[in-house]
């Protein structure tokens, strides 16, 4: 159980599953480049966080709900949340209809956690922890099941359904644990040159073809004598 003070940033989650050498350039040693991406991706969060809370056919709609969790040591903000009770009297606001619904009531309702992204859905399950740690923490939060969730693509235009399966949950835990051995422990990681290095805004402050682990002074010098 992790104290308020301690608690991380969701959003770092996405990154060290994306690279943990990226996650604490940014995380550790507070280093942060824009580029046409990263500034793409933050006009689509702040799209879906500035609209007001609205109700479309008995779905309620919140934007940029502040989110915790002591067990993962984690908070942050959900880009969007859908609420749907299945009965709450005309008139009654959510935070009175959660306040005053009971524990078995609320767990009858339909709560759908909605991450936006900027590009295409990702092989690997950065994007999907992300959003599951958000679902943990309301889980958490409001003594609620959320059995899945949603990511909107802004390339394709759509959403790609997330199932927060008992797999994906011990994925989000063990990264979670992971964040917080590099960040409260101030690590970071040598740089592993993929393909992905490409797209990074901090490719240039990485330098993964010089700080590669795979790249050792003794045979860079050797090399340059081979050479001389």
């Amino acid at each position: 159980m992790f104290s308020e003070d301690q608690l991380l940033p969701i959003s770092a989650l996405q990154h060290l599953l994306f690279c943990e050498r990226q996650c604490a350039l940014i995380h550790v040693e507070r280093l942060w480049v824009e580029n046409r991406l990263t500034a793409e991706g933050q006009q689509l969060h702040k799209k879906a966080h500035d609209g007001k809370p609205e109700s479309r056919d008995g779905v309620r709609i919140t934007r940029g709900l502040p989110l915790h969790s002591l067990n993962l040591g984690l908070a942050g903000q959900a880009d969007v949340i859908e609420w749907e009770p299945p009965s709450v009297r005309l008139g009654t606001t959510l935070a009175a209809a959660i306040r005053t619904a009971t524990s078995v009531e609320r767990h009858r309702w339909r709560i759908t956690p909605v991450e936006y992204k900027r590009g295409k859905s990702k092989h690997n399950d950065c994007d999907r922890v992300q959003l599951c740690a958000q679902a943990i923490c309301l889980e958490e939060m409001l003594d609620v099941s959320i059995p899945s969730g949603a990511i909107f693509y802004g390339e394709p235009r759509r959403r790609e359904p997330v199932d927060f399966s008992p797999e994906l949950r011990e994925t989000t835990a063990n990264a979670a644990r992971r964040l917080h051995q590099i960040i409260d422990g101030r690590l970071t990681p040598p740089a592993v040159k993929t393909k992905m290095c490409e797209n990074c805004s901090l490719v240039h402050l990485c330098l993964p073809n010089v700080t590669s682990h795979t790249r050792s002074a003794k045979a860079w010098i050797e090399k340059i004598l081979d050479a001389t």
